[in-house]
């Protein structure tokens, strides 16, 4: 299997790749830089916000896409611009179609293709100063549904809400051991997340055992948007 990674040079995205080159699956990411990713993995130099994909440097068939890239831009509501909100859309949503729409013929040609997007579980569980993010990932959210319709039965569509993961991006949210025990006692399981939690749902996801899920918001939040 043959798997493209948006964005995967680090946080959820790297381990995403390194979980599935275990499995013995074949690894491209295009990303703007190659960040962490291992020397054996394929890489495009491409940035998502701006660019279109470089389709003479793909493989000629895909299996799965994943779009990681993202934004934590916490603010009040008063204090958000309408530039805030078109921001946090070019980055979490307005490129995935431009992106599936480019790679479709090449999905349409794997085995069992599946596409993971990614949203926050700020859209299921109202949160204070997720106005942005919560409208660019709740975009997400319909969209998955409404292509997971559209792609059925040949391709599935799914995608996860975690909740605070221990990232490059989350760094000012867990600078400090106040921060990062106030982030702990937030959730039911007492703890944040790593990559690989969410990491493992995403493999998951791609494989051969989900192959009758499709269409679904999965919510890997430590118990956050329910308990």
């Amino acid at each position: 299997m043959h798997y493209l990674l948006i964005g995967g040079s680090k946080g959820i995205g790297l381990k995403t790749g390194e979980l599935l080159e275990k499995q013995g699956h074949q690894i491209t990411v295009a990303s703007r830089s190659k960040g962490h990713i291992h020397p054996n993995w394929g890489h495009v130099p491409f940035d998502a916000t701006k660019d279109s994909l470089p389709m003479d440097e793909l493989p000629s068939q895909l299996d799965g896409i994943c779009y990681f890239p993202g934004s934590i831009n916490l603010k009040p509501f008063s204090s958000l611009s309408a530039e805030d909100y078109q921001k946090d859309l070019e980055i979490n949503f307005l490129p995935i179609p431009r992106i599936i729409g480019q790679v479709l013929p090449l999905l349409k040609k794997g085995k069992n293709p599946s596409i993971i997007l990614f949203s926050t579980v700020a859209v299921q569980r109202g949160m204070a100063f997720h106005c942005s993010i919560s409208a660019a990932k709740g975009a997400v959210e319909g969209f998955t549904r409404s292509l997971s319709a559209e792609l059925a039965p040949n391709i599935r569509v799914n995608a996860i809400a975690p909740s605070l993961i221990e990232t490059d991006l989350a760094e000012k949210l867990l600078s400090n051991e106040a921060r990062k025990k106030a982030a702990i006692e937030r959730h039911p399981l007492k703890r944040f997340g790593q990559p690989e939690d969410i990491a493992e749902m995403a493999c998951f996801l791609l494989g051969e055992k989900a192959s009758w899920i499709t269409g679904q918001i999965f919510h890997i939040d430590g118990g956050l948007s329910s308990i």
